[in-house]
């Protein structure tokens, strides 16, 4: 009945304590972030953000404690909220910020969106997508795909989406954070092609908050990575070492999860799947390799150099 927007929650918010009811959808996702310390005695220390819009802009809505696993995994991007006596803090200056892939949405920066279970108990309800009506205004969820021809004019830094066909997939490794630290990020290579040039897109996958997607990629599966950043080493011989690195609000999808994600509606993902039907699956097969160690960017040729 009385739904508030957040360009109205943003001009109100201090003046209020009780908040009416959002309609939103979410935008981005990111990964699970466990901030537990031994001294700390908290049950559940886990934290997500997402971002989440409605017909006046963009915000970010944290998910915290207790109804991380409780929410996580069934908020995807895509998924219609409403949510009530939800808290509105000021925003954590350090976050990560994702790219929109609508260029023109405005973004609500000073304010988050905090869920919890207390203080006030926040009530989620997933409104299927069915039951979603135009005119309540509800931004489409919109991407920013590339092909591989396209990636070499672009610069460090830039963020885009992509899909292929995997070629390669190399072994877990891992990394540590930070130095002499004893945690550890879990990252694996892979190549996959589309089609529009002969080099295949370098992927350095680190391990999301999807183990299920992150541990069964393998050759001949249809890769899709978002919110993925352009790594180029300027330094050396630019053209030779473009990749791309996940980020925070990265989302890895292969073959068998692609169905009624909202990505399948764009033009580009429907050039590749055209595409994959002209390729014969033998001829491909035969170019794919597993495993093995990837030193990647590529060590120089001999010693002197190195």
């Amino acid at each position: 009945s009385k739904v508030t927007s957040l360009g109205q929650l943003e001009m109100t918010w201090r003046s209020r304590v009780h908040f009416h009811p959002l309609l939103v959808r979410v935008l981005h996702k990111s990964r699970l972030r466990y901030y537990g310390k031994p001294e700390k005695k908290l049950d559940m220390p886990y934290q997500a953000y997402f971002e989440v819009a409605d017909g006046s802009g963009m915000m970010s809505m944290v998910l915290w404690n207790s109804l991380c696993p409780e929410w996580y995994n069934s908020i995807k991007v895509g998924t219609v909220l409403l949510l009530e006596q939800y808290a509105i803090k000021t925003s954590y200056p350090f976050k990560t910020q994702p790219t929109p892939g609508d260029s023109q949405m405005k973004r609500f920066a000073t304010i988050e969106i905090s869920l919890n279970v207390r203080d006030p108990p926040t009530k989620i309800s997933i409104i299927p997508e069915e039951m979603v009506k135009p005119e309540w205004g509800l931004p489409e969820v919109k991407y920013r795909f590339i092909t591989r021809s396209e990636l070499d004019a672009l610069p460090n830094n830039h963020s885009c989406d992509v899909i292929g066909l995997v070629t390669f997939v190399g072994r877990v490794e891992r990394t540590r954070k930070r130095e002499h630290s004893e945690d550890f990020w879990l990252y694996r290579w892979a190549h996959a092609i589309d089609g529009t040039s002969d080099q295949p897109f370098i992927l350095e996958l680190f391990a999301t908050s999807q183990p299920d997607v992150f541990e069964h990629i393998h050759p001949m599966t249809y890769l899709v990575c978002t919110q993925m950043r352009v790594v180029r080493d300027v330094t050396e011989n630019p053209s030779s070492t473009v990749y791309l690195t996940t980020s925070n609000e990265s989302q890895i999808f292969i073959t068998g999860w692609h169905k009624g994600q909202p990505y399948t509606k764009d033009t580009k993902v429907k050039n590749f799947i055209q595409w994959t039907k002209t390729q014969s699956e033998a001829d491909q097969m035969k170019k794919t390799v597993i495993g093995g160690y990837y030193p990647f960017p590529r060590p120089p040729n001999n010693f002197l150099k190195y």
